[in-house]
């Protein structure tokens, strides 16, 4: 094995650490070394052929299959996407929304979570502790989309009594595809 070809392995075993054991058993104690390292191959690059992630993890290519195949059925990979950048399809500005609801009961917050899912512009949707109870972010581009959005989508949510809004004036760390 090349020198290169053991530091890049080396460093992605370094980068994929497995979770410290809180003393209760849990979903990821079924998983090991190989397993976290090929997870962490393919977040950050969900395209990787068997052979890619086989060889960065050091496993063959058909085991590094079977690996991953094991992870998608139980569930610790939960699928693959597209991340798309917003900024070429128009939307270029990243809002933050913090959401008061009138009562924090299952049904108010069922119904909300329901409704929030078909909001477009809304990347995503978080239950919160604190002052608030959902924080949403939304990409759209500019001032007057954030208009609409605002007026004709989570203002109707159902259960919002708060909307409090903060732009941000500029993205520095996003998720992103390699």
């Amino acid at each position: 094995m090349s020198t290169k070809r053991a530091s890049i392995r080396a460093a992605k075993r370094k980068t994929i650490e497995r979770p410290p054991s809180s003393g209760e058993e849990s979903a990821n104690s079924a998983l090991d070394e190989f397993d976290f390292a090929i997870i962490g191959v393919l977040e950050h690059n969900g395209r990787a052929t068997n052979a890619e992630v086989g060889e960065a993890v050091g496993l063959s290519a058909s085991a590094s299959s079977r690996r991953i195949q094991a992870l998608e059925a139980s569930g610790a990979i939960r699928g693959y996407r597209a991340i798309v950048d917003d900024r070429l399809l128009g939307k270029s500005k990243t809002v933050y929304i913090r959401v008061t609801l009138e009562r924090e009961t299952a049904d108010v917050l069922s119904k909300f979570e329901a409704a929030v899912r078909h909001c477009h512009d809304v990347v995503s949707c978080h239950l919160m502790a604190g002052q608030y109870d959902y924080m949403l972010v939304a990409r759209v581009s500019g001032i007057d989309d954030y208009g609409r959005l605002h007026q004709k989508e989570l203002s109707r949510l159902p259960g919002v009594t708060r909307l409090e809004t903060s732009f941000a004036l500029r993205d520095v760390l996003e998720e992103h595809a390699t």
